[in-house]
């Protein structure tokens, strides 16, 4: 029992366009090709269907694909530029200082994320306004 033959893309693509080109009939480009008129045929078509996508979705999505990578890059650029300046503020002092340094309800940079960059130690502390012990994962 012997197996289909498989073509790959680009054969199926030269065949598709000596149909299109209407230079031969299908059965001669068949002949040419080694393939059945029929599949000759169903290239053709699978090609003139898919042709008209390839001007508006293909671009369409690359662009979207390129505005939302943008975005994320800007995203991320935005987010080192806050962390950049706050630590700017907060360098050049003591562990001590920085740990006074820590802005709990700074909401563009969480507690543990402003540890990481004043390059503090994990600890535990209390909490004085709660007067409840509290652990954070970096620092205090």
């Amino acid at each position: 029992m012997s197996r289909r033959k498989r073509y790959d893309g680009q054969f199926k693509a030269q065949v598709a366009i000596e149909a299109i080109k209407n230079q031969q009939t299908t059965a001669q480009i068949a002949s040419e090709y080694g393939v059945h008129p029929n599949q000759v045929s169903q290239w053709k078509k699978q090609v003139l269907d898919q042709l008209p996508q390839l001007f508006t979705n293909g671009r369409s999505k690359a662009t979207a694909d390129s505005d939302q990578l943008v975005d994320e890059l800007y995203r991320q650029i935005g987010q080192l530029k806050v962390e950049l300046d706050w630590l700017q503020k907060k360098r050049n002092v003591s562990i001590e200082q920085k740990r006074q340094l820590v802005e709990p309800g700074c909401h563009s940079l969480s507690v543990v994320r402003q540890c990481e960059l004043l390059g503090l130690e994990p600890r535990s502390t209390t909490d004085r306004s709660a007067n409840r012990h509290k652990i954070c994962s970096i620092c205090g």
